[in-house]
């Protein structure tokens, strides 16, 4: 059965993470979301070290395991098979998404963002399997200038980029808009800080999924 994009996408920031106990939370924690029926993750560490990407995703990887589970790492392209991950985001000033395909290989998962107000030109061209887009709303976790679009700016994307690329609704996503964000057009909504800064994140991502699923 092929692999289907889900209707959410969590993403896992290194600031969510514990300094105290860090191997043990990432076990647990990563256990839970795939108990939780959680198939698509993105592990997001802007500032750590090599050393620490790769503690932290060999542990997630451990305990998310199984083809129906895509582990996706932010920048790092040259540390995504050395992980056993599926895929990269890579944003501007990372590698182009032609640059990680070609690294990466046709079968591996390439993200990348994909505009705001409007497609970045020539976007559609490029060798990504789904675009971000957004911020939809205020956000704390990704520093940004940009001016939330909301749900009519996702319906305007939509509208532009056709019916067929797959498009991230990404930043200021919550749970009270994700249903009309997902109404106007995204395939999907990345959802970071409003899961994993609950107290249960696997809890809370069932939450989500029981109502937009």
């Amino acid at each position: 059965m092929p692999w289907i994009f889900p209707k959410i996408y969590p993403i896992l920031d290194a600031s969510m993470i514990p300094a105290a106990g860090r191997s043990e939370f990432l076990l647990r924690l990563g256990s839970e979301l795939a108990e939780a029926g959680v198939t698509l993750l993105e592990y997001r560490n802007k500032t750590g070290s090599v050393p620490e990407i790769l503690a932290d995703g060999a542990i997630l990887r451990a305990a998310m395991h199984g083809p129906e589970i895509k582990l996706i790492l932010d920048d790092r392209v040259e540390l995504v098979q050395t992980l056993g991950f599926d895929g990269v985001h890579v944003d501007m000033g990372d590698a182009s998404p032609g640059e990680a395909r070609e690294r990466l290989g046709a079968a591996c998962i390439v993200g990348t963002y994909g505009g705001t107000e409007e497609l970045l030109p020539g976007i559609l061209k490029q060798p990504a399997t789904y675009l971000s887009i957004g911020p939809i709303g205020p956000t704390r976790t990704k520093q940004t200038t940009k001016v939330p679009i909301g749900p009519e700016g996702v319906r305007k994307l939509r509208e532009e980029a056709g019916p067929d690329p797959i498009l991230v609704a990404a930043g200021g996503v919550t749970l009270e808009n994700a249903a009309a964000v997902l109404a106007a057009g995204a395939s999907t909504v990345a959802v970071a800080g409003a899961i994993f800064r609950t107290p249960q994140p696997a809890a809370e991502f069932r939450r989500w999924r029981n109502q937009l699923c």
